[in-house]
């Protein structure tokens, strides 16, 4: 309890000095223990400052509408039947053919033949 008491006197004397411990006005710094603490200076209260606006590029949006349309597209055809009549006209020309072999003798008669059975004359026919 002793300490919280210190704290709560030493706080008060600080806030009544604003910031100048041991003594008001900073009179209290002591140079043999080296620098001297920051002073402080009540906050002040200043007017809010307004800025003016910073606008950012506009957001694009589509919106897209959608309409349909139907467009007949209309290609006529015509088929004609055409029925032909085919008559074929068979020509026959027949031809027979035949083949004949010839045979050609020859009989040449060199001499006359002897005759084994009749005796020879003495003239040898």
């Amino acid at each position: 309890m002793l300490k919280y008491t210190k704290f709560i006197r030493r706080s008060l004397y600080m806030h009544r000095n604003w910031g100048y411990p041991y003594g008001g006005g900073g009179g209290g710094c002591l140079p043999h223990y080296g620098a001297c603490p920051p002073q402080y200076c009540p906050p002040q209260m200043l007017p809010t400052q307004y800025d003016p606006p910073l606008f950012s590029p506009p957001q694009q949006f589509v919106k897209t509408n959608l309409s349909n349309t139907v467009v007949a597209h209309v290609h006529p055809s015509h088929t004609t039947t055409v029925n032909k009549h085919m008559i074929n006209h068979q020509h026959y020309f027949p031809h027979t053919e035949s083949c004949v072999n010839e045979c050609c003798e020859h009989h040449t008669m060199c001499g006359v033949p002897h005759n084994p059975c009749c005796p020879s004359g003495p003239f040898g026919y």
